[in-house]
C-alpha cells in the first residue's frame, strides 16, 4: 500500500529574529543575530549574561487581553505562530473538516514564567494558610506543556488528533515528524505543528548556567553563537515558536494552496548515554540520520542541504560532525551544512520548527542561509558549513537534525514538490 504524500503549505514564526517570516527569512539570509545582551531581568549574577530574546512580541494582536492575562507566554507564543501559519496556508476556517485537522505542539520546558512567578508569590506571602488561598486556580492549565497544543486546537476549532511531545531540543522536531505519520497513516488530512519555548527566567537560565551549557561570551554578545568555529564555547539560550501546516497533497492540490515542500522522511532515535552529553561516536545521530534516509526512499547523494543542530557547544558539534561523515560518506565533502543558531540561537523546544521552516525557504528560494560567526576553523568539524555568507544554490532535498538531552534524536527530510 502506498504512502499518503504530505506537504507543507503553510508556516509562522515567533523568534529572536522576527516575528513574521519575512523579517524571519531575511535575517537568516543576511546574518543578522537575534543575541544581545539579556533584558528579562537582571543577569549580572549569572556566569553567561547574553540570550536571543523575543522583541516586540504583542500577545493581543493574537488573543484578546482576558485571555492573554490567562496563559503562559510559551502558550502565547504558539497560539501566534498558529494563527499566521494558518494564514500562511491561505486556509479558509469554515470549509475545513475540522475532525480530520489535528495539533501536534510540544515544549521541552513549558510554563516556568507561571511556575517561578506563582512560587514567588506564595513564599512571600505571610502565612502558609494565605499563601495557599493565594494560589491561582489557572496555575495548573498554564503550566503544563500540552496546553500549547491544546488552546491553538481550541482556538482553531481543530478537533484531530491532539497531542504534544516533550522531548528537550527534539520537541518540535518530533511533533513535526509524528504529525507527518499521522498523515500518512489517514487519521488526519492536515496539522498545525511544531514547537513552543518560553524559558529565559531567571530559574530557567540559571539551571542552563549552572550545567555551564551557555556561552559567555559576554563582551561581545553577536558573536557568541558560533556554531563549528574553534573558538565556541556553548550555546545561547533563546526563545520562540515556530508551527508548520502540514497537509495531504491531494487535499492540499484541491484547494489550490501554495505548497512550499513536500515532507518525506522522518527518523529518530536514542543515545542511551547520558543526561546531556552526546554519544561521543555519534551512534544515535547516525541511526537516526540512516533511518529518515530510508523513510524518505532516499540515497544520501541526493541530499543537497543539511541544516545541522550545530548549537555552538564543543561536544554537539563535533560528534554533529562525525555522525555526518559516517553517514553520507564521501558525499559530505559535497554537502552544504549550516547551521541557523548563530542567528536565532538556540530555540530549544522549538527549535526544531524553525530549523525546518529554513529548510523549507531555502527550497523555496534556492538560498542555503549561512553560519554566521564562522572565523576559525576546527580540524575537528572539517564540512562545509557555509560561511558567514548566504549560498544561492539549487536545493531539492534537505535535512534537519535536532538532538536533545537525554539522548533524542530527530531527523526531518524535505524536498521540492513535484506534483
Amino acid at each position: 500500500m502506498s504512502k499518503r504524500r504530505v506537504v507543507l503549505t503553510g508556516a509562522g514564526i515567533i523568534s529572536p529574529v522576527g516575528n513574521n517570516m519575512k523579517d524571519y527569512w531575511d535575517a537568516l539570509v543576511n546574518g543578522k543575530t537575534g543575541v544581545g545582551r539579556l533584558n528579562a531581568f537582571d543577569p549580572t549574577p549569572f556566569n553567561s549574561q547574553i540570550a536571543a530574546e523575543v522583541k516586540d512580541f504583542d500577545a493581543t494582536k493574537y488573543m484578546t487581553p482576558k485571555q492573554e492575562k490567562r496563559l503562559d507566554q510559551f502558550v502565547k507564543f504558539a497560539i501566534a505562530a498558529a494563527k499566521m501559519a494558518v494564514e500562511d496556508a491561505g486556509l479558509d476556517l469554515d470549509k475545513l473538516a475540522v475532525e480530520k485537522a489535528g495539533v501536534y505542539i510540544g515544549s521541552g520546558i513549558g510554563g516556568l514564567h507561571t511556575v517561578e512567578a506563582e512560587h514567588e508569590k506564595y513564599i512571600m506571602t505571610e502565612s502558609e494558610a494565605k499563601a495557599a488561598a493565594k494560589i491561582s486556580p489557572f496555575l495548573i492549565p498554564m503550566l503544563i506543556v500540552n496546553m500549547a497544543s491544546g488552546l491553538v486546537s481550541i482556538e482553531l476549532g481543530f478537533k484531530g488528533p491532539n497531542s504534544a511531545a516533550v522531548t528537550a531540543c527534539a520537541t518540535a522536531s518530533h511533533s513535526i515528524g509524528d504529525a507527518f505519520k499521522i498523515i500518512q497513516r489517514g487519521e488526519a488530512d492536515l496539522m498545525a505543528c511544531g514547537g513552543s519555548e518560553a524559558a529565559i527566567t531567571k530559574m530557567g537560565f540559571g539551571g542552563f548556567c549552572a550545567l555551564k551549557a551557555l556561552s559567555t561570551r559576554n563582551d561581545d554578545p553577536k558573536t557568541a553563537s558560533r556554531p563549528f568555529d574553534k573558538e565556541r564555547d556553548g550555546f545561547v539560550m533563546g526563545e520562540g515558536s515556530g508551527v508548520v501546516i502540514l497537509e495531504e497533497m491531494e487535499h492540499a492540490v484541491k484547494r489550490g494552496a501554495r505548497i512550499y515542500c513536500e515532507m518525506v522522511g522522518y527518523g529518530m532515535s536514542g543515545d542511551a548515554y547520558h543526561m546531556t552529553a552526546p554519544d561521543p561516536g555519534g551512534d544515535g545521530a547516525i541511526r537516526c540520520m540512516k533511518v529518515a534516509l530510508e523513510d524518505a526512499e532516499l540515497n544520501p547523494e541526493q541530499i543537497d542541504y543539511i541544516n545541522a543542530h550545530g548549537t555552538s557547544t564543543p561536544l554537539n558539534d563535533k560528534m554533529e560532525t562525525t555522525a555526518i561523515r559516517k553517514v553520507f560518506g564521501d558525499h559530505a565533502d559535497k554537502l552544504a551544512v549550516s547551521s541557523t543558531k548563530g542567528v536565532t540561537g538556540h530555540l530549544l523546544g522549538a527549535t526544531g520548527a524553525a530549523e525546518i521552516i529554513a529548510c523549507a525557504k531555502a527550497i523555496e528560494c534556492n538560498v542555503i542561509p549561512p553560519t554566521i560567526n564562522y572565523e576559525n576553523p576546527d580540524p575537528d568539524c572539517d564540512l562545509d558549513y557555509v560561511p558567514n555568507t548566504a549560498r544561492e544554490t539549487e536545493v531539492n532535498v534537505a535535512l534537519s537534525d535536532s538532538l536533545g538531552f537525554g539522548g533524542h534524536n530527530v531527523s526531518l527530510i524535505v524536498k521540492k514538490f513535484k506534483g
